[in-house]
């Protein structure tokens, strides 16, 4: 830092006693989406790691500056998920970039990155991966969330440097930036206990309850607001909308006019604004098109939170450690 002292990556090794996969689990590459330090926190207090086989790399905090600022960027300005692999020469972030890269991406067979929306958005629990690679695909498969996006890799990401290596990585999304939310940090760390035992990590479940089949969209688009105003929004996140259907409305602070935004597509809410104020051509909604099994997914979303609502009366553990967080 400017002061001369250091800044470190805290890496936590998990080695099992038998030979296996390596597998890294990394959050907070933008500094401010926070969710992931919270699932790996309890990964790592996760009692089936006893029967480990291989070894897990667990990354709570790449970004360290921008952690400790409550930032997505580093101090350099850039996007860390846009300059790998980046560089032992490079600006600040490349540098980091390549350090990631050297010391725990190149030692791993596979991997999972946690991330949230951005401030004021919300993204539902989903899985978003090249899954026309066939062992992403089954670790997507594995992770057990209802919605699944077949996402094209950029340039500069951590999945596109990963990939390129062999190195099947796939991305988990959950939440707001600086936020805690208990039922996404809940599915996280049993879809990452899922795809471990999925990869031979950990040993079967005994459940015999089969997981959701597993429903790709390939097609996404956001929705814009076409007027600056007071947005009033009447669809949740994970809601199923019809092309055509009033999912919010924008007004004036005197609700003199009203502007509706509509649906332009059957599909599933998969983000959305939280902030009650946009300008004009600002993103409101994240849609994505699941075709005539769009239905599925609803009923698949209604599992999900039922599944991952804590309860009051078996959530109340003598450890603290383990409580949920309200």
């Amino acid at each position: 830092m400017y002061t001369h002292d250091d800044i470190a990556i805290t890496v936590q090794a998990v080695r099992g006693k038998e030979p296996g996969p390596t597998l890294f689990i990394s959050a907070a590459i933008h500094g401010d989406e926070i969710n992931g330090v919270e699932i790996i926190r309890r990964l790592l207090q996760h009692k089936s790691l006893k029967y480990l086989r291989g070894t897990l790399l667990a990354i709570p905090i790449v970004n360290v500056h921008g952690f400790i600022n409550h930032t997505r960027y580093l101090p350099d300005g850039r996007d860390l998920n846009r300059s790998f692999p980046g560089s032992a020469k490079g600006s600040l972030t490349g540098r980091v970039a390549h350090t990631f890269v050297k010391e725990i991406v190149s030692k791993c067979t596979h991997g999972i990155d946690l991330h949230t929306g951005s401030r004021h958005r919300s993204n539902f629990p989903q899985i978003r991966a090249d899954l026309d690679d066939p062992q992403a695909h089954a670790m997507t498969e594995a992770f057990g969330v209802p919605l699944a996006i077949h996402a094209k890799i950029r340039d500069g990401s951590l999945r596109a440097c990963a990939g390129d290596a062999g190195i099947p990585v796939i991305l988990y999304e959950a939440g707001e930036a600086l936020r805690f939310e208990e039922v996404y940090i809940r599915a996280g760390v049993k879809g990452i206990i899922s795809v471990m035992r999925s990869i031979g990590m950990l040993p079967k479940s005994r459940s015999k309850k089969a997981p959701p089949s597993l429903i790709i969209s390939d097609q996404t688009s956001w929705v814009r607001a076409s007027e600056s105003g007071i947005l009033r929004v009447f669809v949740p996140l994970g809601g199923k909308v019809v092309k055509g259907q009033t999912i919010a409305m924008v007004s004036d602070p005197l609700g003199a006019t009203e502007t509706a935004i509509l649906a332009p597509s059957d599909g599933v809410v998969i983000g959305r604004t939280n902030l009650p104020l946009v300008y004009e051509g600002d993103a409101t909604f994240h849609i994505a098109e699941y075709g005539r099994r769009v239905g599925t997914v609803e009923k698949h979303v209604e599992q999900f939170h039922e599944e991952h609502l804590p309860d009051a009366v078996a959530d109340s553990p003598e450890n603290m450690g383990d409580a949920p967080i309200t």
